[in-house]
Order: C-alpha cells, then structure tokens, then sequence
C-alpha cells in the first residue's frame, strides 16, 4: 500500500545503494531482473547523484558513492517468477554464486548471488509454503 507521504509509486522503505560506477549497476539490475530505469540525474562530474529503478512493484535508488556517502554494498531479498532462471541471468552478468537454488523448508526455492559491488541477491520464488513464522 502506497501512504500519502510517499509519492506515487514508492513503498514505505526504498532501497538505496551508493556505490563506485552505479551506471554498472544499473545495467546488471537490467540485466538480470527486467529492471526499468525511471530516471538519472548527473552531477557536472557525470557522475550520478540520483537515480531510480523499477523491479516489480518496488522502485530502487542509486547514486555514485563519493567522500560524504562512501560505497557500502547491501543484501537484498528479491522475489522473482523463476529463481532458477534469474539465477543463471545473474551468473551470466557476471555475479558470483553464493549458493545454488534450492527449495527452502520455509516455503520458497532460493539461490542467492553476490554482484561486482559487493552486494548480496537472495533471488527466490514463493512455493506457497508456509513454515513457521514465515510467510503468515
């Protein structure tokens, strides 16, 4: 659910990874996500100072890190239609498997990856089980 004080399209937590080169990023969130880029904003450096993607039903923010916001790689959960599938995309963009996909007792088949950047993918599909306090 969208509040009123967030705009139009966001949810109530958004993402945001600062890291060296976001424009690299940006290219395997495409790549291996079907992200849709929503808009860059370059600094006079051509360095980008804001930008946004959309995975799904969530929007994602970047920026190139610099002195004041130094890169600091984040873990990320992402639900897909075909983990196994997103998985090979990712590994093919050149991510470094974590760990294969596999079903998960909590009712999900996962495999996650880690990108050039340091940041960890946990790319699942739901199976519809519902383990305990997960999913309810």
């Amino acid at each position: 659910m969208t509040e009123k004080y967030a705009p139009h399209g966001y949810q109530s937590v958004t993402p945001h990874f600062s890291l060296n080169n976001a424009s690299s990023l940006i290219e395997f969130l495409k790549k291996v996500f079907g992200a849709e880029e929503l808009n860059r904003a370059v600094n006079d450096r051509l360095e980008i100072s804001h930008a946004e993607v959309r995975i799904g039903n969530t929007i994602i923010e970047l920026s190139d890190a610099n002195e004041n916001y130094p890169p600091r790689p984040g873990t990320m959960h992402i639900f897909v239609g075909d983990a196994d599938e997103c998985y090979n995309r990712a590994l093919a963009a050149g991510a470094k498997s974590l760990y294969e996909p596999a079903d998960m007792p909590y009712g999900e088949r996962s495999g996650g990856v880690e990108d050039a950047f340091g940041n960890h993918w946990y790319i699942a599909t739901f199976t519809g089980g519902a383990g305990k306090g997960y999913y309810s």
